[in-house]
């Protein structure tokens, strides 16, 4: 069993060597690169949950990433500990301490994680859901556009930090950053075969017939191709497979393997999001008592002798008038989800990175899926937040359409020139870049110049 490191991961697209007396290790300059980025910026002014930022106390996209920062490094420390082996090694039959000490080693360093969580959500548009995809009708027919697969692009290939490979990063920080190691226009319905009409009209785009699928784009393949260049034949063709084949236009097919360092990041992203958006929805009032209900219930019966036994007294801090026991709650919940943490084999992959992944047992996994389910249906699925979503989506369809109708005169000058140097194909890509990089409160500003 191979886990020796290839060292083909740490190698960077561009040859790049550190500045005169600079010693930091290439994870750290890495992490360097995407802090000081523009799109990292930019995050500030993207809204985590759009109704919740209605309100003064809200996470915006940046403070979700630096808590994902924050979990993704604990459970990558948590991950050390020979508790987090027990399972695999009676799996393999090995003795747990000697499984630790071969594994450790492959494990991200902090610099590496929290590259990964400060990262991850660079690519989502303004207006969340809603912003995507409207994006992804303009798309139709050009690739389609996807949150991931833009953060994709926007390190390999937008952000300024050289003049055409991005940030420059190491392999296996880009590695770290592809959930979907597939291409988009292939994983995603045909939406020609749907027969959708046109939807030239924003006012009449339905998310529900735009969604996208998963995967990068089919413009960003040549880098897709370099990354993957240190796998072997097989190893590829297994990390690129699909979970299914598709037997109608209208299904999205997903990949089924993601990197070690992605699978943490992943799980960093999930706990965040089931945790800390669950507080804030609570202080903010959207979330009710009797509201909780549905979630309490579904807690009271799951399979977590932990949450079975503690639910009743998590509930009345999470609605406590004092806002320290509210955090204890949330803190005691996050612990629970970081602690049980443990190593799992994906498949027969020759590479380490691939071959193990981060995962929560069963009854951990059916508590944070409860939480998850419920943001997603009292808070992401609020009429609120809908309408805010719905009206990113029309402002911009309608943004897009103008842009496309007159770039050379509408668009920066920096964006025209990279549009007037683009094949004739990948025009729209160029526009579609930058209404994707602005954030909520700037694509507003030029909304209304436009209006």
């Amino acid at each position: 069993m191979n886990l020796l490191l290839n060292q083909a991961w740490l190698a960077r697209f561009l040859a790049d060597e550190p500045r005169e007396k600079d010693h930091r290790p290439p994870f750290r300059r890495d992490r360097a690169r995407i802090l000081h980025s523009a799109a990292f910026r930019c995050l500030q002014a993207k809204t985590q949950i759009h109704a919740v930022g209605e309100n003064d106390f809200f996470r915006t996209r940046l403070t979700h990433s630096l808590e994902v920062a924050q979990i993704g490094s604990s459970l990558t420390s948590q991950l050390k500990f020979a508790e987090s082996f027990t399972a695999l090694a009676e799996q393999l039959a090995v003795n747990k301490l000697d499984l630790q000490r071969e594994l450790k080693p492959l494990l991200p360093s902090t610099d590496l994680i929290e590259s990964l969580c400060f990262a991850h959500d660079i690519g989502h548009p303004p207006f969340g859901h809603g912003g995507e995809t409207a994006l992804n009708c303009m798309m139709r027919d050009h690739g389609g556009f996807e949150g991931n697969a833009q953060t994709f692009r926007i390190i390999t290939k937008l952000e300024p930090y050289t003049p055409n490979a991005g940030m420059n990063l190491t392999r296996r920080t880009i590695l770290g950053l592809v959930k979907y190691p597939s291409i988009l226009d292939e994983a995603s319905p045909q939406y020609a075969a749907l027969n959708l009409p046109a939807h030239t009209d924003p006012h009449n785009l339905r998310i529900a017939d735009w969604r996208p699928s998963k995967g990068l784009y089919r413009d960003d393949l040549a880098m897709m191709n370099w990354l993957l260049q240190p796998l072997t034949e097989s190893d590829r063709k297994l990390f690129t497979s699909f979970a299914k084949v598709r037997s109608n236009p209208s299904e999205f097919l997903k990949t089924r393997f993601k990197s070690l360092d992605c699978s943490i990041m992943e799980l960093a992203d999930d706990i965040a999001y089931g945790v800390h958006d669950l507080e804030d929805a609570i202080v903010v009032g959207m979330i009710t008592p009797n509201l909780w209900q549905v979630a309490y219930d579904e807690l009271k019966s799951c399979s977590s002798d932990w949450m079975r036994a503690n639910v009743e007294q998590l509930t009345k801090k999470l609605f406590s008038n004092y806002h320290y026991e509210r955090k204890n709650a949330i803190g005691a919940l996050v612990n629970y989800l970081i602690t049980h943490v443990r190593w799992k084999i994906t498949d027969d992959f020759d590479d380490p990175l691939l071959r193990y992944n981060a995962e929560l047992p069963d009854d951990v996994i059916c508590v944070l899926n409860i939480f998850k389910d419920f943001v997603f249906k009292y808070v992401i699925r609020d009429v609120e937040t809908q309408r805010i979503e719905y009206k990113g989506q029309r402002i911009l369809t309608e943004m897009f359409q103008v842009f496309d109708s007159d770039p050379t005169r509408l668009l920066p000058r920096n964006t025209v020139n990279r549009w007037l140097n683009a094949e004739e194909q990948g025009k729209k890509r160029i526009i579609c870049d930058y209404v994707a990089g602005m954030s909520d409160a700037y694509a507003l500003k030029v909304y209304k110049q436009l209006s």
